[in-house]
């Protein structure tokens, strides 16, 4: 931890605010957003269908809006946009702890996910503008900060929502505006609009030019399409996982234990580890052959569960609770490595297939598009481990995750070999269609 903190101080005092801000983002988010449904269901009493629409409206408006916000960044500046995704998230958190009408609920929910939208790529284009050529290590402290708030945030919830769900939210919204106030004076102004050529026109003809160049860049959108299934993979720490171990489990707090186990060993590995392996994967792997081999962990992080399957499940005891505990932790820890092989180089690859232009519209598009293939894969990983235990036949969906991951490597493996994701010159226009 000590190496950790002295590469962060080796940073300008943007990068760092920057890191600061991602783990006091991720704090103030964990310690509302797994407590919402319970509210939302428990204490306002609402059927299961709209606690699910509720929170639905949320992801749409942060995934479907993600490419509004980075061309938003790009063509105002990366400041106004972090501090505006701000002030609505802590309207929007404030607002869920003091509605209970429906009307009021959707839009606050609305509201914190357009926030995400808004700052998500215009914190990572910012960070991808100030950390110059040390992008990979500056990529993977930040990681670690990311991950800290995931970590600590639902501990601090737990607490508050011992006392009152409503404290959480005021809690919440104190933090995100604090946040602001910070920003505001601290950050220091970046990414001032470009001129492109057509910028005579209207501000919608300028916009759709910025969408069509993103657009015509062939290998980016093959780099994004083949990086879907990193993000599938990984969510499954939120899906899969525990849904497994609630399977085997006993229930009670056995159950609850092996849950928090496996979360808290996919969080404090890459809070320890992180730096050490972006290290290790720069001095031996090219970019693309990092990315290959973080896809190659993360498929066969399953293959614990599916070698599981085929052990007889005890009827309790120890041994019950070993076999609902130890594979799914095995997977988190696998999972958690492959991301930390990947994600420095995967933020990096953006920016150099950008070619150092509309960079926050690129990560909006790119963080649209595996949004998308995240809601598929959930749809389709839920529906076929439901399947698979009627039919008789548990190992199906961890052989089907295991193949997707090896296939995303492949296809990371074949870009890297046909120079698509070589580093493009600064300034340079990113290869087309």
């Amino acid at each position: 931890m000590k190496r950790t903190l002295a590469q962060v101080r080796s940073y300008d005092r943007s990068v760092q605010l920057l890191m600061a801000n991602q783990f006091t983002i991720n704090l103030g988010f964990y310690m509302l957003m797994p407590y919402l449904a319970q509210h939302l269901s428990g204490t306002l009493g609402l059927a299961g269908w709209l606690v699910g629409f509720v929170l639905g409206v949320r992801n749409f408006s942060q995934q479907g809006m993600f490419l509004v916000g980075g061309t938003l960044a790009d063509r105002f500046g990366y400041k106004p946009l972090i501090v505006a995704g701000c002030v609505l998230r802590t309207a929007g958190f404030a607002t869920l702890g003091l509605v209970d009408s429906v009307p009021a609920l959707l839009a606050a929910s609305a509201a914190t996910g357009f926030a995400g939208a808004l700052f998500n790529p215009a914190v990572r284009a910012y960070l991808a503008a100030d950390a110059g050529d040390r992008r990979v290590e500056a990529f993977a402290l930040f990681n670690v900060f990311y991950q800290a708030g995931i970590l600590l945030g639902p501990l601090v919830g737990m607490a508050l929502t011992g006392i009152d769900f409503r404290v959480t939210c005021l809690v919440s919204a104190v933090v995100f505006g604090l946040l602001c106030v910070v920003q505001i004076r601290m950050l220091p102004a970046r990414g001032a609009a470009e001129k492109d050529e057509n910028a005579e026109a209207g501000q919608w003809e300028r916009v759709l030019s910025q969408w069509r160049s993103v657009a015509r860049n062939r290998a980016f959108l093959l780099f994004a399409t083949a990086m879907i299934g990193s993000y599938v993979l990984s969510f499954q720490v939120y899906l899969a996982l525990p849904l497994e171990v609630r399977r085997l489990g006993d229930g009670g707090r056995v159950e609850t234990a092996a849950v928090a186990l496996l979360f808290a060993a996919s969080g404090l590995s890459t809070i320890f580890g992180q730096t050490r392996v972006t290290a290790w994967c720069k001095r031996r792997l090219a970019p693309g052959q990092a990315l290959a081999w973080g896809l190659s962990s993360m498929g066969l992080a399953f293959v614990p569960l599916l070698v599981a399957t085929a052990v007889p499940v005890p009827d309790g005891g120890a041994g019950r609770w070993l076999l609902a505990a130890v594979p799914p932790t095995l997977a988190a820890l696998l999972l958690a490595l492959g991301t930390m092989i990947a994600y420095p180089f995967e933020m990096d690859t953006i920016v150099r297939l950008s070619g150092n232009r509309l960079v926050a519209t690129h990560y909006g598009l790119y963080n649209t598009i595996c949004g998308v293939g995240i809601t598929v894969g959930n749809l389709l990983t839920g529906a076929s481990l439901d399947a698979a235990r009627q039919a008789g036949v548990p190992a199906l969906p961890w052989l089907v995750l295991v193949a997707l991951g090896l296939a995303c490597s492949g296809a990371l493996h074949a870009l890297h070999r046909a120079g698509r994701l070589a580093p493009a010159s600064p300034g340079a226009q990113p290869a087309t269609a």
